[in-house]
C-alpha cells in the first residue's frame, strides 16, 4: 500500500493529567464510542502544564486498564519514554498489554525529553543525543525479546517513534518505526517527510511502509474559533502525505468536540 492509497486515521491523546481517574476511564469509553482509531495516553510522572504538582496518573498501569475497558480502537502511550524501563521489561510489558487488549497495543516510544521525570525519579538525563542512542540501540533489543516471549504477541506490534530531528531521529525511525509521528505545519512536515524518505533510501527501507502521523491543533495558546479549524489543519497535513491524526484533548472535563468532526472528515476521506 502506497502512503497515498493509506486510510485516514484518528487518534486522541487523552493527558492523564488533572483529573481523576475515574474521568479518564469515562473519557477512553467517550472516544471508543465517538469512532476514533487509536486512543493515547502519555508517559511523564507529573503534569505538563496548569499545577505542575497537580493529578497526574501513570502510563503503563493505564494502558492495561484500557486494553479491558475497550473492545475495539487501539491504545498505546503517546510516547513511551526510552529511559524509563529496561528494554527487555518493557517488551514484556508490551507483549502482555497487547494480549490484554486483543492486538490493539501500539508501542509509541521516544528518546525522552522532560527533565523534571529523569530528576524526581532518579534517572540520568544526560544528553538528547545520548539518549536517541539509547533509543537505537534498545529498539532491536525490544523486537528480540519479543521474539522469544511465551506467548509470543498476538501480532507484529507496530512501532510509533516521535520526533523530527534530521540527523538522529529521522534515521532511527527509517530503521525501526512503522509509524512516524511530526510536530508542526504542514510545510515542516512536507519537509520531515522529505528528509525521511532519504533516510529509508539510505537504509534500503520503502518509504510507503511508514505511517505518517502528526497532531492536529490550533495555534499554540489560543483556541479554534471552532472545531472547523482542526478538520482545515488536518486537510493541510493530509496534503502533504499524512494519515494519522491525533488531538491532544486534557481533563477532566475532555472535551471530544474536534476528535467527533475529525472523525466525520475521516470517513469522507476515506469513502
Amino acid at each position: 500500500m502506497s502512503g497515498a492509497d493509506r486510510p485516514v486515521r484518528i487518534g486522541v491523546q487523552l493527558q492523564p493529567q488533572h483529573a481523576a481517574y475515574a474521568d479518564i476511564r469515562r473519557a477512553v469509553a467517550r472516544a471508543e464510542a465517538t469512532g476514533v482509531d487509536i486512543a493515547f495516553n502519555w508517559d511523564h510522572f507529573f503534569p505538563l502544564y496548569g499545577d505542575l504538582d497537580g493529578a497526574n496518573f501513570e502510563c503503563w498501569t493505564m494502558l492495561g486498564a484500557w486494553a479491558e475497558a475497550t473492545e475495539r480502537v487501539e491504545i498505546g502511550a503517546f510516547v513511551t519514554c526510552n529511559s524509563y524501563r529496561n528494554p527487555q521489561l518493557l517488551a514484556d510489558m508490551a507483549r502482555t498489554v497487547d494480549h490484554m487488549s486483543d492486538g490493539r497495543l501500539i508501542l509509541g516510544i521516544g528518546s525522552g525529553w522532560f527533565e523534571r521525570d529523569y530528576d524526581e525519579y532518579g534517572y540520568e538525563f544526560g544528553t538528547a543525543g545520548g539518549r536517541l542512542d539509547a533509543l537505537a540501540r534498545d529498539l532491536p533489543v525490544i523486537r528480540d525479546r519479543w521474539s522469544r516471549l511465551n506467548p509470543a504477541p498476538t501480532r507484529d506490534i507496530p512501532v510509533l517513534i516521535g520526533g523530527g530531528g534530521e540527523r538522529k531521529t529521522l534515521r532511527i525511525v527509517a530503521e525501526h518505526a512503522d509509524i512516524w509521528h511530526g510536530f508542526g505545519s504542514a510545510e515542516t512536515i512536507a519537509h520531515k517527510h522529505a528528509v525521511l524518505d532519504e533516510w529509508c533510501a539510505r537504509v534500503g527501507r520503502d518509504p510507503t511502509t511508514i505511517e505518517r502521523s502528526a497532531g492536529v491543533s490550533p495555534l499554540p495558546g489560543r483556541h479554534p474559533e471552532s472545531v472547523a479549524d482542526y478538520v482545515a489543519g488536518a486537510e493541510a497535513l493530509y496534503a502533504v502525505g499524512t494519515r494519522l491524526f491525533t488531538v491532544g484533548v486534557d481533563g477532566p472535563a475532555y472535551d471530544l468536540g474536534p476528535v467527533r468532526d475529525l472523525v466525520a472528515w475521516r470517513d469522507e476521506r476515506n469513502r
